[in-house]
């Protein structure tokens, strides 16, 4: 099983992430700021630089308003391929 930055099922999570930021016209500084964080936080992220834990991606999804079941069930048929 692939792990890693590069693996398809996080990519696809981490554009879905990316994605609804766009979508709720928030820049990276933006949403940085609801995090409490810096914006290369979120620049590193979303270009694969650096990996979200678990309780990242939780903390990511709620400032976008986003359910981590929904975000997940989207992502978990790319495990059956």
């Amino acid at each position: 099983m692939a792990k890693g930055f590069h693996e398809d099922r996080y990519r696809a999570l981490i554009e879905l992430l990316a994605a609804e930021r766009r979508r709720l016209g928030l820049n990276q500084q933006e949403l940085a700021d609801r995090l409490g964080q810096r914006q290369q936080f979120v620049s590193r992220y979303e270009l694969g630089e650096r990996r979200l834990d678990v309780i990242e991606f939780i903390d990511v999804a709620a400032a976008l308003g986003l359910s981590t079941n929904a975000l997940i069930a989207d992502v978990e048929p790319r495990a059956k391929s």
